[in-house]
C-alpha cells in the first residue's frame, strides 16, 4: 500500500508537502522547476517499506471508526414483488448478524494533490473486495430459501455500502495525518520569529524507488522573507542508498545565520570560573603575564566577558566544511570587591573557521578546523599604548585554540537543545552523514519509525 509511504514522507521531510505532476489546482510553478528550491527530501523505498510495516495502525483504525451501515428502503424482487426492509446500525440490531468468513483486499491507489501549496493526500482510489459475506438473520445459521434470497440480497447492498464507508474513512484518515504531520513540520522548523518557508517550490518526483519533495527554504523573520534564487540543485546529486536524503542550499543556512544575528541570538557570555578553565588551557610563562596583565590581580570569579557579533556572519559550503566568517567583539570586565565593575579588555577581530559538523549519540557535534583571527580593535587599559605585542600575540594563540572551540561548543549544545526540543531526540537515526559540498550540504540517513508520533495522532484523532 502506498499511503504508508506516503504519511511516512509526510512525517520525516517536516514539510507542508507537495503536489503531484498532474495533480490538483491551485499549485502553479514557473518552468525551470529547481530555480527557487532551498530544501529538498528524497525519500527512498527501503523507507516507504518500514512505514508500510509500522503505520498499519491507521488502516485498522479506519475499519474501527468507519460507520457500519444504516439501510433503509423498499427493494421489488422478482417472485416475491415488494421487500420492505430496515437495519439500523449492525452493532446495535440485533435481529440480523453478519460475519465477513475469510478475509478480504483492500488496495489504495494514492495520488499526491496540491492544495495550499502543500500535500493533500487523495485516498479515494480505494478497493475493498470480500472473499465472502454471509448474513445470518435472526441468529438462524441455516435458512429457508426464502430467508436464505432475502439474505443474499442484504449481503450484495451491505458490500457496496461497507467499501464506501470503510474507503470514505481512509481518505479522511490519510488527509487528516497529512495536516497532522504538516502541523507537526511548522512547529519543527520555527522558533520563536524565525522559521523556513517548507511550501512547494516544485512539484514532487515519484518514481518506483524513490519519493522526492522541493521546498522553497526561504527563512522568515518577524514575518518577513525573501525568496531565494539560483538554487544548484540537480536530481543527480542525490543517490538512494540510504533510507531518506536531505539537500540544503547555501543560502538557506546563511539566511539562518542572518536571521540568528538580527534576533541578537549570536550573543554570549564567558563567567569567571570558565574564563579560568580557557586561560589554564595554555600553561606558559606568557600566560601567567598576560593573565597578570589583563586582571591586575583581580580573581576569576569577579569577572565575565561578554563575545556577539558585530555584523551578519558570512556562510560558505565547501568540500572541506562549513566555512564561517564573522566579525566578533570580545568585551572582558572585572568586578573589583568595594569597587565600580570596569572593562579591562575589548577586542573586535575577524574570524574565520571550517566547521565539520556530525551527529552521535542524538547530539549535534561541531568540529572545528583552520581557524584565522585577525584583529581589528584591540585596547587593553593595562596596555593603552599597545606596547605589548606578546599580550596580543598571546591572545590570538588563545582564541584560535581554545576560544574558537569552546564558542562552537556552545553553539552545538544550544542547536542540540533546540532540536530536542523539537522532538528529534524521539527518533532513533542510523550512522547519519552530514557531508558539505561546493554551495550545498547533503544530510543522508537511516532509522526507526518514531511510533510514539502515530500514537499522538491516532489519540487526537479518536
Amino acid at each position: 500500500m502506498q499511503l504508508l509511504g506516503l504519511l511516512g514522507m509526510l512525517l520525516l521531510i517536516h514539510t507542508a508537502a507537495a503536489a503531484a505532476a498532474g495533480g490538483g489546482g491551485g499549485c502553479e510553478f514557473g518552468e525551470f522547476p529547481y530555480s527557487s528550491t532551498g530544501i529538498v527530501c528524497r525519500l527512498t523505498k527501503p523507507a516507504a517499506l518500514l512505514l508500510n510495516q509500522e503505520t498499519a495502525k491507521v488502516i485498522q483504525a479506519a475499519f474501527r471508526s468507519a460507520k457500519f451501515p444504516n439501510i433503509t428502503g423498499e427493494r421489488s424482487m422478482r417472485l416475491l414483488g415488494k421487500v420492505a426492509y430496515e437495519l439500523t446500525n449492525l452493532r446495535l440490531f440485533h435481529s440480523v448478524d453478519f460475519e465477513i468468513e475469510s478475509s478480504i483486499d483492500l488496495q489504495i491507489n494514492i495520488d499526491l494533490m496540491c492544495q495550499r501549496d502543500q500535500v493533500a493526500a487523495d485516498a479515494s482510489g480505494c478497493s475493498l473486495t470480500f472473499h465472502k459475506l454471509t448474513l445470518h438473520l435472526q441468529g438462524d445459521k441455516e435458512p429457508g430459501w426464502l430467508k436464505q434470497l432475502f439474505t443474499d440480497f442484504i449481503s450484495f447492498t451491505l458490500k457496496f455500502v461497507l467499501k464506501r464507508e470503510v474507503c470514505t474513512e481512509i481518505n479522511s484518515l490519510a488527509q487528516m495525518l497529512a495536516n497532522f504531520v504538516h502541523d507537526l513540520a511548522a512547529n519543527f522548523v520555527q522558533d520563536q520569529g524565525i522559521g523556513l518557508d517548507i511550501s512547494l517550490a516544485a512539484a514532487p518526483l515519484v518514481t518506483a524507488t524513490y519519493v522526492e519533495s522541493y521546498h522553497k527554504g526561504s527563512v522568515w523573520y518577524l514575518n518577513h522573507s525573501a525568496a531565494l534564487r539560483g538554487s544548484v540543485f540537480s536530481p543527480r546529486l542525490l543517490p538512494a542508498s540510504r533510507m531518506i536524503y536531505f539537500w540544503f542550499s547555501e543560502q538557506v543556512l546563511s539566511s539562518l545565520a542572518s536571521a540568528a544575528f538580527m534576533d541578537r541570538r549570536l550573543a554570549g557570555t564567558i563567567p569567571g570560573h570558565k574564563l579560568q578553565e580557557l586561560f589554564a588551557a595554555e600553561e606558559s610563562e606568557a600566560q601567567r603575564r598576560a593573565v597578570q596583565m589583563i586582571f591586575q590581580g583581580t580573581p576569576y570569579n569577579d569577572s565575565v566577558a561578554k563575545i556577539w557579533s558585530l555584523a551578519h556572519p558570512h556562510i560558505s559550503l565547501q568540500p572541506e566544511g562549513t566555512v564561517v566568517r564573522s566579525l566578533v567583539a570580545v568585551e572582558l570586565s572585572i568586578f573589583p570587591a568595594g569597587e565600580q565593575p570596569r572593562m579591562v579588555l575589548y577586542m573586535e577581530k575577524e574570524i574565520t573557521v571550517t566547521i565539520q559538523a556530525a551527529y552521535a549519540e542524538k547530539k549535534l557535534l561541531l568540529h572545528p578546523s583552520d581557524p584565522r583571527v585577525e584583529f581589528k580593535v584591540f585596547h587593553c587599559t593595562a596596555d593603552p599604548s599597545g606596547s605589548e605585542p606578546s599580550l596580543r600575540d598571546f591572545l590570538q594563540v588563545l582564541i584560535s585554540r581554545v576560544g574558537i572551540p569552546e564558542v562552537t561548543s556552545r553553539f552545538a549544545e544550544a542547536l542540540t537543545s533546540l532540536m530536542n526540543s523539537k522532538g528529534l531526540h524521539l527518533f532513533e537515526i542510523t550512522n547519519p552523514e552530514i557531508i558539505t559540498r561546493q554551495g550545498y550540504v547533503l544530510v543522508q540517513l537511516d532509522f526507526s519509525f518514531p511510533n510514539h508520533l502515530l500514537l499522538d495522532f491516532l489519540e487526537k484523532k479518536f
